[in-house]
């Protein structure tokens, strides 16, 4: 799988993820603190990443801010991503199976390495649900970024 990857902080949490999201066999692409060069402002690569998603140059991406709350209202603002912030591996796995989300947001202030691979365990294992409720709730998120109601 191609999997954006942005932090606006090149801390030792970011630079593990990405080591493993390698380690799984992932095709990893870095923006923010992580690219050397790239602006590092949370909005800006967070952006940067939800575009590859949007675009089709990344199946998924990851998301980093302090918190993951700018990380994850940057992403929001692409047409088509459903960024959702996850803390622990429960929301991890709801957000990909009821929301079909395809941006992972994480805060680097409270997210450790062992919290992080539960995480990325949890939102990998999990499919999008197929159930009609489910479904036509995503559709009408995406329906807001066309039609904005």
């Amino acid at each position: 799988m191609r999997i954006s990857v942005s932090s606006d902080m090149d801390e030792p949490v970011a630079r593990a993820l990405v080591a493993d999201l390698r380690e799984r066999g992932h095709e990893v692409t870095t923006h923010g603190a992580l690219e050397p060069g790239a602006d590092p402002q949370w909005a800006a690569c967070s952006e940067a990443a939800a575009r590859d998603v949007a675009a089709g140059t990344a199946d998924q991406a990851v998301v980093c801010c302090w918190t993951g709350t700018g990380a994850s209202i940057a992403a929001n603002k692409v047409p088509g991503i459903r960024a959702a912030l996850c803390t622990d591996a429960y929301t991890a796995d709801g957000a990909r199976r009821w929301n079909d989300a395809n941006v992972l947001a994480l805060g680097l202030r409270l997210t450790s390495e062992p919290l992080m691979k539960e995480i990325l365990d949890a939102w990998f294992a999990a499919e999008a649900s197929e159930d009609a409720e489910d479904r036509a709730n995503v559709e009408r998120v995406g329906r807001l970024d066309v039609e904005g109601r």
